[in-house]
């Protein structure tokens, strides 16, 4: 247990970051399960439609710190040429 003040409000404002960050993440991964559903379904239009929601919500977890660059980069790299072999 933290015993100085700085310490204790450091634990505080962790918790709250935690829960700001989960939430964060956990919107993200459901715009990509939107995006591998509309792939699954083979539907080519339906799945890019997806795909340009979900990239605005992906980098703003970039630029939020939640993610790295590279990380969602690849991912949305990733999604696209899966989009593109439906074709």
């Amino acid at each position: 247990m933290a015993h100085h003040k700085s310490a204790k409000k450091r634990i505080r404002r962790n918790d709250r970051r935690a829960e700001i960050n989960g939430a964060r993440m956990s919107r993200i991964r459901t715009f990509v399960k939107n995006v591998e559903l509309a792939i699954a379904s083979g539907d080519q239009p339906k799945a890019q439609e997806a795909l340009k929601a979900a990239q605005p919500e992906m980098m703003r977890g970039v630029s939020r710190g939640v993610v790295k660059q590279n990380t969602m980069s690849r991912k949305i790299s990733r999604l696209s040429a899966r989009i593109k072999a439906i074709a």
